[in-house]
């Protein structure tokens, strides 16, 4: 769906909602059950700057009839959001690509309580460009090398990079030290979305996660671990290091959910995205992109 009947503000794209068949007399009634967090007062002031729009671009108001099948923009506004107080650094940018290292802490794309403060956003405000658009996934927990595309003409062939496992990605974990664990290791199971949905879990069945696990150097008690994966499922990683009995150090989900942080930033999840490398599929040229962060 096209965002273009509003434009991007202060980094912020605007959303869109599908407006179901239903028995609501006004938009206004469908807005208090669609968005119940939201009062109708700040609809309503929303609405007469003109920000709230149908799918013509046309300003619409809360008391206009209901249109079941119409399309609304507006903006999603979040108040009282604290800042995360960590800085991402561009390490490289082009007419195709913008590539970051993203500090922990910091969500990619707005969500739940997070909108200003997300890694997306962010970047449209420091570099003015409204098409960003992230190429893959990476923990809000973890921090590293993340690629955005740049280019709306060209997206889908960086996004096939993922797809076909054409790009090498490296990670780096603190986690406990076994000194009966042989390494490396590869590690292959099959990981599907857990009844708690923001947690996967290894069940039976034909593996399609697939991870290799190399020993970096030993830290007292602890250890650096080089953690490569084949494959990009949810919490892969933190799930495979968990499987071995060395569960990445302040991870919140594995083995067990903890209560949510909240803002506290004391304690981040030891898990780093060092470095991705692939061939351009542009102009077939060979790139490495490594972070500059470490795990103390």
């Amino acid at each position: 769906m096209s965002k273009r009947h509003l434009p991007t503000r202060d980094g912020v794209s605007p959303s869109f909602a599908w407006l179901p068949h239903g028995s609501w007399a006004t938009l206004g009634e469908y807005l208090a059950h669609r968005f119940p967090m939201v009062d109708a007062d700040s609809w309503r002031m929303r609405m007469a700057r003109g920000e709230v729009v149908d799918e013509r671009g046309h300003p619409v108001g809360y008391d206009d009839a209901f249109r079941g099948g119409a399309c609304i923009f507006y903006y999603r506004e979040r108040e009282g959001e604290t800042p995360i107080p960590f800085d991402e650094e561009v390490l490289f940018l082009d007419d195709e690509l913008l590539v970051v290292d993203k500090p922990h802490f910091l969500p990619v794309t707005p969500g739940g309580r997070f909108l200003h403060e997300t890694l997306l956003v962010r970047l449209k405000r420091k570099t003015g460009i409204e098409t960003l658009v992230p190429i893959h996934r990476l923990d809000r927990e973890t921090a590293g090398v993340m690629l955005l595309s740049v280019n709306p003409a060209t997206r889908s062939v960086w996004q096939s990079l993922f797809r076909f496992r054409q790009v090498h990605k490296e990670y780096e974990a603190l986690a406990p030290l076994r000194e009966d664990l042989r390494l490396p290791v590869e590690v292959c199971s099959r990981i599907e979305r857990d009844e708690q949905f923001f947690r996967v879990r290894e069940v039976d069945g034909e593996p399609n996660a697939f991870s290799r696990i190399e020993l970096l150097e030993r830290r007292g008690g602890h250890a650096l671990y080089r953690l490569l994966p084949s494959t990009g499922k949810m919490h892969q990683l933190r799930v495979h290091m968990n499987a071995l009995g060395i569960p990445i150090l302040n991870d919140g989900f594995y083995p067990v959910a903890l209560p949510c942080k909240g803002d506290d930033f004391s304690a981040p999840l030891k898990l780093l995205a060092r470095s991705l490398r692939f061939t351009d599929p542009v102009t077939g040229q060979a790139r490495q992109f490594d972070s500059r962060r470490r795990l103390d």
